[in-house]
């Protein structure tokens, strides 16, 4: 196994701990695994996401604003939103409100 599967494990794995109705950032995914600089590299895990089982919630992945950001990886045009309403997250014009309130931390909740 490749550095990169192996860091885009550990990236899932934290991914599916995200509680419904809850959002993280790419960067708190990071700095949590210990690789701070590496939000990018976050992100790339989710686009990657789609075929990993047990199923990885992406969309409760966000930028550090709380704006939807990979919502282009998501079949349709707002699928990633719609996903977010149906666990009762407001997003207004691709920003998730009251972000501070709904923000799920791992290193504060791991």
């Amino acid at each position: 196994m490749s550095t990169t599967e192996n860091f885009f494990d550990k990236v899932y794995q934290i991914a599916r701990l995200i509680p419904y109705g809850r959002v993280t950032s790419y960067g708190a995914i990071a700095k949590y695994l210990g690789a701070a600089r590496s939000a990018r590299m976050v992100g790339w895990a989710m686009n990657n996401s789609a075929n990993q089982h047990p199923e990885v919630p992406a969309h409760r992945v966000v930028n550090r604003k709380g704006i939807l950001t990979g919502k282009h990886h998501f079949d349709g045009t707002n699928l990633m939103q719609q996903l977010l309403e149906n666990e009762g997250v407001v997003v207004i014009e691709n920003q998730i409100q009251d972000f501070d309130t709904i923000f799920w931390n791992p290193a504060e909740e791991l």
